[in-house]
């Protein structure tokens, strides 16, 4: 069956362990919070201290840097990168190759699209066909 984990040694000669998730084979870190219904695509990469709720769905390709928040059933698409202590809201769906800044704030139900990029800190609300709502 083969190993369910891989060891990957960061830019500070540190070594950080991954285990294959069981729904999708994207790769966990150690301390990172993933529940068993999320689905993580194989070559996704969940960062230490990050957490994922049920029926989350992460994309093939994405990057969720450590201490992030992904809310019940929002969608990453393949490709895209959350930022570090970033928080994506319950429903949000985040399109390819979408960046997400660090500690920025997607609200609930929005819609980033494709190649758009969220400013550090930033807080954006959207409706569903991802126009901007005032704040």
């Amino acid at each position: 069956m083969g190993k369910n984990y891989i060891d990957i040694e960061d830019d500070h000669g540190d070594v950080l362990r991954y285990r294959k998730h069981a729904n999708g084979r994207g790769l966990i870190a150690h301390g990172a919070k993933v529940h068993a219904t999320a689905l993580v695509e194989q070559g996704a990469y969940v960062e230490p201290g990050v957490q994922v709720a049920a029926g989350a769905h992460i994309g093939r390709g994405v990057w969720i840097e450590p201490d992030a928040v992904i809310g019940p059933n929002a969608e990453i698409a393949p490709h895209a990168h959350i930022g570090p202590g970033a928080a994506i809201g319950p429903k949000a769906k985040i399109g390819v190759r979408a960046y997400i800044g660090a500690h920025a704030k997607v609200a609930g139900g929005s819609l980033i699209g494709d190649d758009v990029s969220v400013p550090e800190g930033e807080r954006i609300a959207t409706d569903r066909r991802g126009l901007r709502l005032a704040a």
